[in-house]
């Protein structure tokens, strides 16, 4: 176990003792605002086996991260190209940019009566809010990487008879991959961050549909179990798209 980890133990630990001493142990705080862990313990089994909300936590955990998915994947597909032409031509960030600045100040949940009115309370308007919020990192980290390639590689490439095609997937992509993966990882937090918002109206199903209920019945245990099951699913996510990036800027886990 190297030293990371173990300090991460460590503090994992103390934190734990530090919420039971707090709760359970002396009582300094009422489990009516923060549960005690035997009280997250108890929630956790009863979501965990009989089902909360609707379902239980692996049903809430699977129908929010389809839509995380399906959102963030389609603001990457639709979100990258423009980026990338945005940076790399001067007359189509000419034409885009002016619309795309009129967009970009409008909150993501600004959008959903919008999604609403044209989606109704299904599936769809909550992945279109997820896309919202995830296009606009996607957009503007691919625009920022491609505009800072360096044009010394650039000419160089041209100089020694690279076409258009070579120059833009051998000196383009690699120099401005780690820009975009930066703005991937904003794009996969901004939709967690907002699913739980687009949840929270209309959902029937879902672990912001969870979180609700449980505000509304005043659980803080049941509260607590949901927003540990975000992270967890958030972090896990994140983790994953790591691995992605290691395997495709292979040079650059190396340094």
């Amino acid at each position: 176990m190297n030293r990371s980890t173990l300090t991460g133990a460590i503090t994992v630990v103390v934190v734990f003792m530090l919420w039971w001493l707090l709760t359970s142990g002396t009582g300094l705080i009422n489990p009516l605002r923060f549960p005690s862990p035997e009280g997250f313990a108890s929630a956790l089994g009863r979501i965990w086996s009989d089902g909360y909300a609707g379902g239980t936590l692996m049903e809430h955990i699977w129908q929010s991260l389809r839509l995380v998915l399906i959102g963030f994947l389609t603001a990457v597909v639709v979100g990258m190209p423009l980026g990338f032409l945005m940076g790399y031509d001067r007359r189509i960030e000419a034409f885009v940019n002016p619309i795309f600045l009129l967009l970009r100040p409008i909150p993501p949940l600004a959008w959903i009566p919008l999604a609403i009115v044209w989606f109704g309370l299904n599936d769809a308007s909550k992945v279109f809010v997820i896309f919202v919020s995830a296009f606009v990192p996607s957009v503007i980290n691919t625009y920022t990487g491609v505009r800072n390639v360096r044009k010394t590689l650039i000419e160089a490439a041209r100089v020694h008879g690279a076409t258009e095609a070579r120059v833009i997937s051998e000196v383009y992509l690699p120099d401005s991959a780690p820009m975009i993966f930066t703005g991937l990882r904003l794009s996969l937090q901004a939709s967690w961050t907002t699913l739980v918002a687009a949840e929270l109206v209309g959902a029937f199903l879902g672990l912001g549909r969870a979180l609700q209920t449980a505000y509304r019945d005043v659980n803080t245990s049941m509260i607590l179990v949901t927003m540990v099951a975000i992270a967890i699913a958030g972090a896990i996510t994140t983790i994953l798209l790591g691995h992605v990036e290691k395997r495709v800027i292979r040079w650059r886990a190396t340094t």
